[in-house]
């Protein structure tokens, strides 16, 4: 899979990923079409560090939700 990139396809794949690992239970908050292409870099810095991880703690899932809404449209 190339990410590397930026097209509308590639950036739902991104935020859907990340609402993967972060075990979203209420997936409205991470819709991609609330997100801009312009801010396609940044979300998948986001994306590449979520799944370097290999365990999330409760703090990290929160930050990680806090930083996404700041590309939010």
């Amino acid at each position: 899979m190339k990410l590397e990139q930026a097209s509308e396809e590639n950036l739902s794949i991104l935020i859907n990923g990340i609402a993967d690992r972060l075990n979203l239970v209420n997936r409205s908050i991470l819709q991609p079409e609330d997100y801009q292409l312009g801010n396609y870099q940044d979300i998948k810095e986001l994306y590449d560090h979520i799944e370097s991880k290999k365990q999330l703690s409760v703090y990290e899932t929160e930050a990680f939700i806090q930083e996404l809404a700041n590309y939010r449209k």
